[in-house]
């Protein structure tokens, strides 16, 4: 009977001890609320959650799917503290009083966002007076048409412009609604036009004008008092890249199911971007990202997009890519 107790004595103790390691464990974790949107250069973040290669690293993820037009709004008001976005798009939130920092590159895009339009249309001046779908002022689409139609020697003013998100412009192009007669959109959404060609061909992708790329990045505050998070959110980005190499298909898994695809749909739709690794980093903040934020900057400001172009220089923090 005495050992009998003793024993049960002796396995409670253990588990309170368990509980107690665990609690502490989990009030060393730090809290961390992430912007994204179901592209898919931002998958690996989700990859990083989901496989635990953020709580590894002490941190406590949340991710949020907030519409890249909203995103600044939810930082600003302390719902979120970092977010994944294109690198013109910290330019238009720093410019607008959101002050942001990015401290590593997701990935480029190649072939990953395009234009959309509808058969009768042979080449991009053709859409001179013409109604094209791209989301809000100081989004990716918003800045890639703008890129796109000054490429070919138009500008805004010269389109109707109507304000759809990516998915639902696509949509709208395969539903042939809205009188459209072009949209701009991304994967995984340019994959379902893909799919049916009758609803319209892809005029241009970053291939033809590489200028998508996205960067993660955090309030100032965040990163001054979160140091070794901060650290933690880009090591677990990395490892992320890792596991993909290593293990692809339950990767693939992973990251699809987010976006409601399969393993294969989502391997499909990787294809068209390049994911950034800590030397691909490196040799990006090293000039590229500096070289094209003032080309950008300068766009955005000729567009009428910002008014005033930020102190480019305070707008990255390359201590956590070493």
């Amino acid at each position: 009977m005495k050992k009998t107790i003793e024993r049960k004595l002796a396995t409670l103790a253990a588990a309170v001890a368990a509980a107690v390691v665990t609690a502490s464990a989990q009030a060393q974790e730090t809290k961390v609320t992430i912007a994204i949107s179901g592209w898919t250069g931002f998958a690996p973040l989700t990859l990083a959650k989901e496989a635990g290669l953020f709580k590894k690293h002490g941190l406590d993820v949340t991710i949020k799917k907030i519409p890249q037009k909203d995103r600044h709004l939810a930082i600003a008001s302390g719902d979120v503290q970092c977010a994944a976005t294109t690198v013109e798009t910290w330019i238009v939130w720093n410019a607008n009083g959101v002050a942001t920092t990015q401290i590593f590159q997701l990935d480029k895009s190649y072939g990953a966002d395009g234009m959309v339009v509808k058969p009768n249309i042979q080449k991009i001046a053709d859409l001179k007076g013409k109604t094209v779908a791209a989301s809000a002022p100081g989004t990716a689409p918003y800045f890639t048409l703008a890129w796109f139609l000054r490429e070919n020697g138009l500008s805004l003013k010269d389109v109707n412009i109507v304000n759809l998100e990516p998915q639902a412009a696509a949509n709208a192009m395969i539903a042939g609604t809205g009188n459209l007669d072009a949209a701009m959109t991304y994967e995984p959404y340019l994959s379902a036009v893909r799919a049916k060609p009758e609803a319209g061909r892809i005029i241009a992708t970053t291939l033809d004008y590489p200028m998508v790329m996205d960067t993660f990045g955090c309030t100032p505050k965040f990163l001054a008092d979160n140091p070794k998070a901060a650290q933690g959110l880009a090591n677990g980005y990395f490892d992320a890249l890792e596991m993909i190499k290593a293990d692809p298909k339950k990767s693939f898994e992973i990251m699809g199911a987010d976006v409601k695809q399969t393993a294969e749909q989502f391997e499909a739709s990787q294809k068209y971007l390049r994911w950034q690794d800590r030397e691909a980093n490196r040799k990006f903040f090293a000039g590229e990202h500096a070289a094209f934020s003032k080309k950008a900057a300068d766009l955005l400001l000729e567009a009428g997009i910002i008014r005033q172009i930020p102190d480019l220089s305070k707008l990255a923090d390359t201590r956590f890519i070493q």
